[in-house]
This record gives C-alpha cells, sequence and structure tokens, in this order.
C-alpha cells in the first residue's frame, strides 16, 4: 500500500446541531409559523457542515436582530431539501431555501419556487451574471468549483506529478486508491459531465463521459453519495478525488495535507443557490434574508468560515479570505457553467445508466 497516512479524531468537523432554536419572532408577516406566544419566525433550509455553522454564527444573528426575529434554520443535502420542497408544496413550511443549482432548477421546473423582488432584494443589481438566474427564481449567494483534489504528502512521498486533467482520474497508479462522488449528488453530475468534454463530448452527448467513467470506476473504492469525501482523505482510503474547492479547503484548513486543483479542462462552477419557496409562510421577510444573504458583509463572514466565493461584485474579501475562494471576474469567467436544463432533463435516465454500468464496476 502506498504512504497513505491515517488520521484520527478529527471532531472539527462534525456538523453542528441542525436546527437554530426559535423562540421569538416577527410582527410585520401573516400569521403562519408562529411560536406558543404568537410571535412569527423564518424557517430556511440549506446546507449542513461549514455553511451551517457559519450562517447560524456569523449570519443568522445579526439578520434576527435587524429584522426582530427568529430564524430557524433545518440542515440537508440540496436533494433532501428538494424533496421536502416537494413534499410540502401544498402547505409550505419552508421560507428560504440554499440549494446547489442543479436541484434548485429541478425546484424552478416543478414550480415550487417564487420570483424575487428586486425592490427588495436590492443587491440584486450588483451580482455577477453568473448568478443570476433570468426569470429572477433565486439568485447565486456563493460560488465554488468542483475540480480535483488530492493528498500532497503522499504524492510527495511517491514522487508522483500533481494531477492537471479529468482525464488523470483514469490514471493506472491511484487504482484502490480513488473515492469519487455519485451521480447522486451534484459533484458526481460534474465529473461526469468534465470527462464527457474532456473526451469530445458535452451534456448533449453524453457517450464520452460514460466510456470514461467505464475505465475510471474500477480504480474507485466506492462512490460516495453524501459528497463529503472528508472522511476517506481522512483514515487514508482515499488519496484523490473529483471534490468542491470549498470542501478542500475546509478540510485543509484543519490542517490536513491536501490541495485543490482547477484542471486544464475547466473547473465547474458550483453555485449556492438563495431561493423564495412559493407560498413560503413569510414571503416578504424571505425576500429580505435573501438579500441579506447577497450583502457584502455577509458574503465576508461565508467566504471566511464557509470557503465560498463572493457574487456581489461589491464585495471586498481580506486576502486570507480571497485567496481560498473564486474572487473576482477573472476567476468567475474561468468557471465552467453547466446546462442544468439539459441535464435535469436526462438525469433519471442517466442515473439509471449510471446505476447499471458504472456503480457495478467498483
Amino acid at each position: 500500500m502506498v504512504g497513505v497516512i491515517r488520521w484520527k479524531r478529527w471532531t472539527a468537523l462534525g456538523v453542528v446541531t441542525a436546527l437554530a432554536t426559535a423562540m421569538a419572532g416577527c410582527g410585520s408577516q401573516g400569521s403562519g409559523g408562529s411560536t406558543a406566544g404568537g410571535e412569527q419566525q423564518l424557517v430556511v433550509a440549506g446546507y449542513g457542515g461549514s455553511f451551517q455553522k457559519a450562517i447560524t454564527s456569523s449570519v443568522i444573528p445579526d439578520f434576527e436582530k435587524q429584522f426582530h426575529c427568529k430564524v430557524t434554520y433545518v440542515a440537508g443535502a440540496s436533494t433532501d431539501t428538494l424533496s421536502k420542497l416537494q413534499a410540502q408544496k401544498a402547505h409550505p413550511e419552508i421560507d428560504v431555501a440554499i440549494m446547489d443549482d442543479g436541484p434548485q432548477a429541478q425546484a424552478k421546473t416543478l414550480g415550487l419556487l417564487a420570483p424575487l423582488d428586486p425592490s427588495v432584494v436590492t443587491n440584486l443589481k450588483n451580482v455577477y451574471d453568473i448568478a443570476k438566474d433570468p426569470d429572477n427564481i433565486g439568485v447565486g449567494v456563493g460560488v465554488t468549483a468542483t475540480g480535483l483534489a488530492y493528498n500532497t504528502k503522499v504524492y510527495a512521498d511517491n514522487h508522483w506529478t500533481p494531477p492537471t486533467s479529468w482525464k488523470d482520474l483514469a490514471d493506472p497508479k491511484l487504482k484502490g486508491k480513488l473515492v469519487l462522488p455519485a451521480i447522486a449528488n451534484t459533484y458526481g453530475v460534474h465529473m461526469l459531465v468534465m470527462e464527457a468534454k474532456a473526451n469530445g463530448g458535452s451534456e448533449k452527448n453524453i457517450e464520452p463521459g460514460f466510456a470514461a467513467m467505464k475505465a475510471i470506476a474500477p480504480s474507485s473504492v466506492t462512490f460516495d453519495k453524501t459528497a463529503d469525501v472528508s472522511n476517506y482523505f481522512l483514515q487514508g482510503t482515499a488519496v484523490a478525488s473529483a471534490w468542491g474547492q470549498g470542501r478542500v479547503n475546509t478540510l485543509k484548513s484543519q490542517g490536513f495535507p491536501i490541495e485543490f486543483v482547477f484542471p486544464k479542462e475547466g473547473a465547474v462552477a458550483l453555485l449556492s443557490m438563495g431561493s423564495v419557496v412559493k407560498n413560503a409562510p413569510h414571503p416578504q421577510l424571505a425576500q429580505e434574508f435573501i438579500n441579506y444573504l447577497l450583502d457584502p458583509k455577509t458574503e465576508v463572514a461565508i467566504a471566511q468560515s464557509a470557503f465560498l466565493g463572493p457574487t456581489n461584485k461589491t464585495t471586498k474579501l481580506p486576502e486570507d479570505a480571497a485567496k481560498n475562494v473564486i474572487y473576482g471576474t477573472s476567476e468567475i469567467d474561468k468557471l465552467v457553467k453547466m446546462d442544468w436544463p439539459t441535464i435535469n432533463a436526462n438525469r433519471a435516465a442517466w442515473t439509471d445508466r449510471w446505476n447499471k454500468e458504472i456503480d457495478t464496476q467498483h
């Protein structure tokens, strides 16, 4: 076995409590979502992990003070949030949903989201084009990239050249040392499409992607459905993966020897989309919360704690934060944006094919 370091007792990456306690509320909204005392609260569904920690400690308390309300935060993967929105369609309980751009596009198609009001979400005018929805159904409130990750110590100890291309996932030396994302999460979709693009295909011609993944699959220990492969790196199971810049830098900030790579074919834009739920219990306050997420002060806090780049062009990051995220027009413009309408129209078929042809190969 190659010299893999096994790291133990990494408790800092644990997920914090799933709900922020809600007691007091806002008196300016309708009667839905009231506490026992008749006060109201906003329900926000979004990511767990470092994002949850950042938003519940650095964002929500200030929002509650400014708008005289309390916010309940419900943590979950984007696909989980999408499922909740579908289940609650007739009687929504969630006011604001924060999801990856892929599941958010599905929610939009399903009619689960409401348009943003530019008169309330005034920060919309300062958002990069890549973060805008043509129909104002949600907006990117943070951006990161999907690319490659590798254990720098293992590569250095073995005198391996760091990966530079999506094609490098097929390198024979990585057999039994890869852990890759499943197609069930956004990273897996990005990987499949970029393998297609690296081999002459696209979202509309996915065959080269499946052909590439068939060659790569036997080298992967597993295809992880959670979108968080931290433990595989920490335990020494993985020395390389296709993963997100923000998650890589979260692990790196704990002292783990890992680096993110922007492949030469391009890294994929992964937008965290903030959306107001259609028929939300507190629509006005939900709009205000989206605007607050786009505020430069909020974006600095999220960049520093959750390693998400700002989508507001007026946000100025301190140097220590700027070096760890996608920041500025030049970096934004280099990212590959996925054709989500095409992907989502084919995703069920791709998933079925993946389960039969790819997932069975490792």
